[in-house]
């Protein structure tokens, strides 16, 4: 088992930034991908950037590419989502998750078999 704690939410102004941290819990941190995804009022949760199980590989939805940044340090059992350039459109509840995802697969919610509570990021125009 695996339990993530995010932390880092809060009010931006548009064209701010923010840091999201993701704390796991148990040894077997390493093993796992690491996704995070979002979902904003009346609509479902989307995916928004994975890293492999090393840091290897990276995957971004096309709307953050080049303003967000996914990052993981096993040492610390931990996942950041280093977010730029925020827009209104990305006011939502960030959920952090963790899984054996296989290549082809990070997008998906379903590969994942652990999430965290959730963060809200509110970004005012």
């Amino acid at each position: 088992q695996v339990q993530l704690v995010e932390s880092g939410g809060g009010l931006v102004q548009a064209g701010g930034s923010l840091r999201l941290s993701c704390a796991a819990s148990g040894r077997t941190f390493s093993r796992y991908a690491m996704g995070w995804f979002r979902q904003a009022p009346g609509k479902e949760r989307e995916f928004v950037a994975a890293i492999s199980w090393n840091g290897g590989r990276t995957y971004y939805e096309d709307s953050v590419k080049g303003r967000f940044t996914i990052s993981r340090v096993n040492a610390k059992n931990t996942s950041y989502l280093q977010m730029n350039s925020l827009k209104p459109d990305d006011t939502a509840v960030y959920y952090c998750a963790a899984g054996v995802v296989y290549s082809g697969n990070y997008y998906y919610p379903s590969s994942y078999d652990f999430w965290g509570q959730g963060t809200q990021i509110t970004v005012s125009s």
